[in-house]
């Protein structure tokens, strides 16, 4: 029995931020939803430390997540390190810590924080930081500094061994993921047309994007600024997104879904226009997360593809990119993060409540 829109509980209070991708982990914006999560204004916390209203013991090793180790080639390569969900008790304005889930997205230079508050749930310090990766996997990361920089020290003479002639590992990966953070206004879609009405939806607006979108798609990140997002998505599955972002702006989950993208959208008036029948799409697999204003999405490229063809009646045959098999294996993230704290699918976290 499904509950009425009386009966159903109010959403959770939650915000979007990004802050800087290094030790400072510098606090670059953040939504209005903070004040109702943590008592702060947004120009409370603009500029500070994200790491600092970390009230865990480990608040000072947090920032380490995001470093790239140059010397031994990881870091934007590792396709593990894109999107963290870690549960953290967050530092409040009135400084009493308060439990809340944390969703990460690795940008260029900069991470995006989705934060949703469970005010509810018993106080008590996570000394270890446990975080669920993008593949489910649960990843600890110890709070002493000492043994953090002699890991680093190994990998880092692993690569100079790497280098200098020694033992190659027989299965190493080096395929740089193409991947992108777009941050966009709170759908509303009730006002997204069908195709039907002959007109392009226009969807919510791009509020913030990373430079990393101009090796995905021919625009640059300048460009995009208020621009409707789904003028960059491929007329076949304008429905199939707007259906996505109902979802998104329904759910405290984070969902997961693959569209196409046109490679050369015309964002730009007095540009080259390229047809839609000659736009290549680009196929890419899109994992979103929905606060209260707003919504952020962590775009990877899986490949590019012909655009497709029409039938009889000079409609577009559907796209299947957006269908995955039951036999890939493939496990999507909303199955493995959950909203309800008590429930996460992975079983190691259920010690640590």
């Amino acid at each position: 029995m499904t509950l009425t829109e009386e009966q159903q509980e109010p959403p959770r209070p939650s915000f979007l931020g990004i802050h800087s991708r290094d030790m400072e982990t510098k606090i670059l914006y953040i939504s209005s939803g903070c004040r109702n999560c943590m008592g702060f204004t947004p120009a409370e916390m603009t500029a500070n430390e994200a790491s600092g209203y970390i009230f865990d013991s480990y608040n000072s090793v947090y920032p380490t997540l995001y470093l790239d180790n140059q010397a031994s080639g990881e870091g934007d390569e590792d396709d593990e390190s894109s999107a963290f969900c870690i549960y953290m008790n967050l530092r409040t304005a009135s400084n009493v810590p308060v439990l809340h889930r944390v969703i990460t997205m690795r940008a260029d230079n900069c991470v995006i924080v989705v934060v949703t508050a469970f005010p509810e749930a018993p106080i008590r310090d996570r000394r270890e930081l446990q975080v669920q990766t993008l593949d489910g996997k649960l990843k600890k990361l110890t709070i002493n500094p000492e043994q953090v920089q002699l890991e680093r020290r190994r990998k880092e003479a692993a690569a100079a061994q790497q280098r200098g002639g020694g033992r190659v590992p027989l299965y190493y990966a080096r395929s740089r993921q193409i991947k992108a953070v777009l941050v966009l206004e709170h759908p509303e879609v009730a006002e997204i047309e069908t195709e039907e009405s002959g007109r392009r939806p226009a969807g919510p607006h791009i509020a913030f994007s990373t430079s990393s979108i101009s090796r995905l798609i021919d625009v640059d990140n300048s460009d995009i600024m208020n621009y409707p997002f789904m003028k960059l998505v491929a007329p076949e599955d304008l429905l199939h997104v707007g259906s996505y972002f109902d979802r998104l702006s329904k759910s405290s989950d984070v969902l997961f879904e693959t569209f196409s993208l046109l490679q050369r959208p015309h964002v730009i008036e007095g540009d080259v226009f390229v047809s839609d029948e000659e736009n290549p799409r680009v196929v890419v697999e899109a994992l979103g997360a929905n606060v209260q204003d707003g919504i952020a999405i962590l775009i990877r490229k899986l490949k590019v593809v012909p655009a497709p063809k029409r039938d009889s009646m000079g409609n577009y045959i559907h796209s299947r990119v957006h269908e995955i098999s039951e036999e890939s294996g493939y496990v999507s993230l909303s199955e493995l993060i959950s909203s309800d704290v008590e429930t996460t699918d992975a079983g190691e976290w259920e010690r640590i409540f």
